[in-house]
This record gives C-alpha cells, sequence and structure tokens, in this order.
C-alpha cells in the first residue's frame, strides 16, 4: 500500500501541484480501504484514470506467493476527497 501511495503522490506533485502541496501542508491524510477481489481493484483504479486523478496501480514483483505482475494496490490522490469519494466512498475501511 505504500508503494501505491508514494507512488500517486509523485504523480499528483509534478501534475496537481496544489493538490500535493495542499496534502502536505494538511498533514498528508491517508485513507486505505479494501476491494473483495481483483477486477475491483483494476475497476477502482480505471475510475480513477478516468477522472484524471493521480492514481498508481501496483503489481507485485512474485517474489513471494504472489505470482509476477498480480495487482495488489492502488493509490489516488491527494486529490480533492469529494472527488476521490466518488469512487471509493462506499469502500470499507481496511
Amino acid at each position: 500500500m505504500a508503494h501505491a501511495s508514494v507512488s500517486a503522490a509523485l504523480e499528483a506533485q509534478k501534475k496537481f501541484q496544489s493538490w500535493f502541496n495542499e496534502w502536505l501542508d494538511q498533514g498528508q491524510k491517508k485513507v486505505v480501504v479494501r476491494v473483495e477481489n481483483e477486477e475491483s481493484l483494476l475497476e477502482i483504479y480505471s475510475q480513477a484514470v478516468r477522472l484524471g486523478l493521480p492514481c498508481s496501480l501496483v503489481r507485485d514483483a512474485g517474489l513471494t506467493q504472489l505470482s509476477p505482475g498480480t495487482p495488489t494496490a492502488v493509490g489516488i490522490g491527494p486529490a480533492p476527497a469529494e472527488v476521490v469519494d466518488k469512487i471509493t466512498g462506499k469502500l470499507k475501511l481496511l
């Protein structure tokens, strides 16, 4: 999850400087939610891409129990909460 959040934040820093700066100034809030399956994870990522949000999809390196390339996490933002909530607002906290 850390990989996804850092990667998304770095994208935001490049493309959405004001969102990134506001996020930094307000304590770098992170919310971790879960999905039920890989299909849902990929759909969340697709929605973030469609909305033009800074986002990152992390795929496992395959060094442990998962096969190489298995999607494991999505990072979204920093971005305005009301926009992110359109995608993640109904998901359960991890």
